[in-house]
């Protein structure tokens, strides 16, 4: 079984930054891949991010400049830096592993940004 302990969320002004974690522990030992999807009000979960072990990663166009994965392999921890929020940023920002056998993928419960005034 993973476990999936995500932090950094939390409320920031239009124009702010928050940078969210994410750390993996329990059955990890084939995982190869992690990321962060966001879920906003009114749509449909979305992919922000995902970065490899290797470093390869793949990114939304509509969010690859203000926001920046990074991963730490040897922790099993990713980070998504977010700079110059705006209220349309606001949702539920879940944490994602890949794995190589079952259950090949593990989402966390998610944690809470809101970009307000």
């Amino acid at each position: 079984q993973v476990q999936l302990v995500e932090s950094g969320g939390g409320s920031v002004q239009p124009g702010g930054s928050l940078t969210l974690s994410c750390a993996a522990t329990g059955s990890t030992d084939s995982l190869y891949a992690m990321g962060w999807y966001r879920q906003v009000p009114g749509k449909e979960r979305e992919l922000i991010s995902v970065i490899t072990n290797a470093g390869s990663t793949t990114s939304s166009d509509a969010m690859k400049g203000r926001f920046s994965i990074s991963m730490n392999s040897a922790k099993n921890t990713v980070y998504l830096k977010m700079n110059n929020l705006q209220p349309e940023d606001t949702g539920i920002y879940y944490c994602h592993v890949d794995l190589l056998k079952a259950p090949y993928e593990f989402r966390g419960q998610g944690t809470q940004v809101t970009v307000s005034s």
